[in-house]
C-alpha cells in the first residue's frame, strides 16, 4: 500500500480534526467531512460539506470519492453528537438528531465505503462507540443507546463485510478534552472517572493508537471487536 486513502467523518474539530492531521502526517491521502466547511487546510487533505445522514449528499461524497480517489483503503466514523439531559427532559427533536447522526450517519457510510473497498477486496473500517455504553450513564440514555447501536452494527457488519476482505472494529473513548467535555460539571466528569480503572481524561492520541492497531494490513484476522479504553 504505497499512499493508503483513508476517510473520516466530523473533521472539522475535536478529535476528527486531530485524526485528519495524524493521518496526514502518516502519510495517507486523507478525506474529510462535515456539515460545514473546515476553518483549517493542509497539505493532502480534502474536505466535503455533508451531513454524514443525509442518503443523498452522502452517496454524492462517494461518487466523487471513487473517481477521485479509488480504491479507499480506510473509513474512520468519528462524526457523533451527544446531549446530556435527563431523560424526561429529552425532547424527540432531541433523540432524531442524535440517531440520525450516530446511527444512520455511521450506517450509511460504513454501506457506501463497503460498495467502493469490496471491488478492490481490502478494506478498514473504524467506527467509534463510547465508554458511556458498558458505564450505562445515567443522564446520556438517548446517546448511551445510538452509541450501543454503533457497537452492535459494528459486530453484525463485521460478519457481512469478512468475504469482501473489510474488517469492522470499534474503540470506545473515555471523555476527551474536546468542547463537549468543557460544559459539562466537573463533579460529573470525575465520578466518570472514577469507574474507569485508570482514573484520567483520555487524549486524542490514546484514540489514534488503537485506529492505528485496527488500520495495519496485519490486523486483517481481527475484526468485530471493540476496544473500549481506560479500563472500564
Amino acid at each position: 500500500m504505497e499512499r493508503p486513502v483513508t476517510l473520516i467523518t466530523g473533521t472539522r474539530k475535536g478529535i476528527g480534526k486531530f485524526l485528519a492531521e495524524h493521518y496526514v502526517r502518516c502519510g495517507h491521502r486523507v478525506i474529510g467531512c462535515s456539515r460545514g466547511e473546515a476553518e483549517w487546510t493542509l497539505d493532502g487533505y480534502t474536505h466535503y460539506v455533508a451531513d454524514v445522514a443525509d442518503e443523498k449528499a452522502v452517496k454524492r461524497l462517494f461518487l466523487d470519492v471513487r473517481k477521485q480517489f479509488a480504491p479507499l483503503d480506510h473509513l474512520i466514523n468519528n462524526a457523533g453528537i451527544a446531549s446530556m439531559n435527563h431523560s424526561l427532559l429529552t425532547p424527540l427533536s432531541t433523540v432524531h438528531n442524535i440517531l440520525d447522526t450516530n446511527v444512520v450517519g455511521t450506517f450509511l457510510f460504513c454501506r457506501e465505503a463497503a460498495k467502493v473497498m469490496k471491488n478492490f477486496s481490502y478494506g478498514r473500517i473504524v467506527n467509534l462507540t463510547t465508554v458511556a455504553v458498558p458505564l450505562k450513564l445515567a443522564g446520556e440514555a438517548i446517546y448511551v443507546a445510538s452509541k450501543a447501536a454503533v457497537l452492535s452494527l459494528t459486530q453484525v457488519l463485521a460478519k457481512e463485510l469478512a468475504e469482501f476482505g473489510i474488517t469492522v472494529n470499534a474503540v470506545g473513548p473515555v471523555p476527551v478534552e474536546t468542547d463537549l467535555i468543557r460544559s459539562v460539571p466537573k463533579a460529573q466528569i470525575e465520578r466518570l472517572l472514577s469507574q474507569q480503572a485508570i482514573p484520567r481524561l483520555g487524549t486524542f492520541a490514546d484514540i489514534s493508537n488503537v485506529i492505528d492497531f485496527y488500520l495495519k494490513e496485519e490486523s486483517n484476522f481481527i475484526t468485530g471487536q471493540t476496544l473500549f479504553l481506560g479500563g472500564v
